[in-house]
């Protein structure tokens, strides 16, 4: 069972020797981002800060910095979940009484995923009016974010015309004591509810959880269809009812045991320019106008304690939740499609740019299918590059994923590029915000073909390539990575690369800028898959029409060098990493990183 709220968490934590306290003041201005980033480093522990400048509350952080603080939020390894619904589904088509009966301690389990009305909770012991929102020690992470921000807020809305409940975890930025920024991105529960709220004319609720059960957190961050009110998933994930404070001033049923709870409304028209913000995709994201979320009252608990996150280039504390998340929701996705063996969503490219699916096909192309039901499924549909490929690929082994373009993937009929498209909000490549392009590539068995067998050359040496190529490495067998120097004549490099006796023999030639290690794989993919547009990044070296279809011969360049209207990467701050540094012993933290 997960722990049913913060305090029980930090102490299940800390006896496990799973949580360090720093006894001095600390800085929400970049130097909390720069302790989490060195212990998440070091797979060191969760952070109890004790003093936090401006501020009268603690802070906790990089709670689920690690897979084993992830499974510990769970209470139980997270497949196990999706796997005990799975086998209830199966005994349970169609209902026996000796499979009712076989089953009745999985479907106790369920019955008891539900809310409970309590009277009162410990959140209840303090309401502040007016908020007072300047005390709470909110994190600037990065130099050029555009304030402080809420980064592990549990957003909660109900839907204007069914009443059904929402929690989602959406940056808010803190403008002053009384409102912030609601950063919905599209495909946004949150985002819909406030859409439908505007086309009745009303101002939409919105009660803001901090803390509380780290089963929320991950019911928040989950996959669930739209309907499904997270906290159901949460109270599955604790293994009893939730229990929850029904509000009158906003009709809302609030977690009894959260730290805090910040109630208020959203109001069609009202808005404010919102960002930058260094997101999960490692990239500062737009400035842009969002809906400004007005904070009536602060109910908190007596001496609260505030939980942040920090995000940014992967490995980030999204990384192991997403992880786990993927790992839960499998076995029910094989429910829904029998045919897909695996699904993973790269959590080194910050999840949607990349998905890999593997698929048993039972007649040619029928992965096509599987891969555009995908992109039509709520958060999937927002994935840029879908790879398809055989059931008997690791979809999570990118080289074996690779090898399998390499044997299968054809010109001719295995590329299928879907121009213009929604895009995930935090994507900067596309021509504006929300908009893009995807690809869907078929290394299946498609039609028979017989598939390649003999795998390129080991790289060339740059040099031999072009002066601008200042490194070359293979991601396995399709692909050669090119890092090319800052003011590169790309067009030269890619006629290069094609030309090459053994560069050409490569199925795709990714070129990335020179701030991308070629050493590290997880950069890698980072680098590639953020930094390119299907649409507008592909180089084939040869364009046919066939018919009504465009036709991209290989070898094919992609272009996912950083380009001018791009977002900056994230970095830190020279003089705050010194500061850090210098004060590293006086945190009473676990070694010098």
């Amino acid at each position: 069972m997960s722990a049913t709220d913060l305090r029980v968490f930090l102490s299940q934590l800390e006896a496990a020797g799973e949580l360090a306290r720093v006894p001095v003041e600390v800085d929400t201005d970049q130097d909390v981002t720069i302790i989490q980033h060195r212990l998440l480093a070091a797979e060191g522990p969760a952070v109890l800060f004790e003093h936090v400048k401006g501020s009268p509350y603690r802070l906790v952080s990089n709670l689920y910095g690690t897979p084993k603080r992830v499974e510990m939020a769970f209470g139980r390894h997270p497949v196990e979940i999706g796997e005990e619904l799975l086998l209830l589904a199966e005994r349970l088509m169609p209902p026996t009484l000796s499979a009712i009966w076989s089953e009745r301690g999985t479907i106790w389990k369920i019955a008891k995923a539900r809310l409970r009305s309590v009277e009162g909770g410990p959140v209840m012991e303090r309401i502040i009016t007016p908020p007072q929102l300047d005390l709470l020690p909110c994190l600037k992470c990065w130099p050029l974010d555009g304030g402080a921000f809420f980064t592990l807020p549990l957003v909660h809305t109900v839907d204007p015309r069914t009443g059904i409940g929402n929690l989602g975890i959406y940056r808010m930025q803190r403008f002053d004591a009384t409102s912030t920024g609601m950063h919905w991105q599209i495909e946004k529960g949150g985002g819909f509810h406030f859409k439908t709220a505007c086309e009745l004319g009303k101002a939409l609720p919105v009660s803001v959880v901090l803390g509380g059960s780290p089963a929320l957190t991950m019911a928040a961050i989950a996959p669930l269809p739209e309907g499904i009110d997270e906290r159901l998933l949460a109270a599955l994930i604790m293994g009893q009812p939730l229990d929850v404070i029904l509000r009158r001033e906003t009709g809302h049923r609030i977690p009894a045991t959260a730290e805090f709870v910040l109630e208020g409304s959203v109001t069609a028209g009202d808005t404010r320019q919102e960002g930058p913000f260094g997101d999960h995709l490692g990239h500062y994201s737009h400035s842009a106008p969002f809906p400004v979320f007005r904070v009536d009252r602060l109910l908190a608990r007596k001496d609260a304690i505030y939980p942040a996150t920090v995000v940014g280039k992967p490995p980030q504390e999204d990384y192991f939740i997403g992880v786990a998340l993927q790992e839960m929701v499998l076995p029910l996705l094989k429910l829904i499609r029998p045919a897909v063996s695996d699904l993973w969503a790269y959590p080194e490219t910050g999840f949607h740019p990349l998905a890999v699916i593997s698929v048993r096909e039972r007649y040619g192309r029928e992965g096509l299918k599987h891969a555009l039901g995908m992109l039509g499924e709520g958060q999937l549909s927002l994935t840029k590059i879908m790879i398809v490929v055989p059931n008997d690929v690791n979809v999570r082994n990118f080289a074996e994923v690779s090898r399998a373009i390499w044997r299968h993937l054809d010109p001719t009929d295995g590329l299928h590029l879907l121009a213009p498209t929604s895009q995930d909000t935090l994507d900067f490549t596309g021509p504006s915000m929300n908009t893009g392009s995807k690809l869907i590539m078929m290394a299946t068995h498609g039609a028979g073909r017989p598939p390649r067998t003999k795998p390129p050359p080991p790289p060339p040496p740059p040099d031999s390539v072009h002066r601008d190529i200042l490194g070359l490495v293979a991601a396995g067998e399709a692909f050669l990575v090119a890092q090319v120097s800052r003011n590169a004549d790309k067009a030269a490099v890619r006629d290069a690369l094609a030309a090459h006796p053994a560069a050409r023999e490569y199925l795709f030639h990714v070129l990335v800028s020179d701030d991308i290690p070629l050493n590290d794989q997880r950069l890698v993919l980072w680098g590639w898959f953020t930094r390119f547009d299907p649409l507008a990044d592909l180089y084939p070296v040869r364009r046919e029409v066939v018919g009504n279809r465009l036709v991209l011969h290989f070898p094919i360049a992609i272009d996912a060098t950083w380009k001018t209207g791009y977002r900056l990467p994230v970095a830190f701050d020279p003089e705050h990493e010194r500061h850090v540094e210098k004060h590293w012993d006086s945190y009473g933290l676990p070694g010098r990183i």
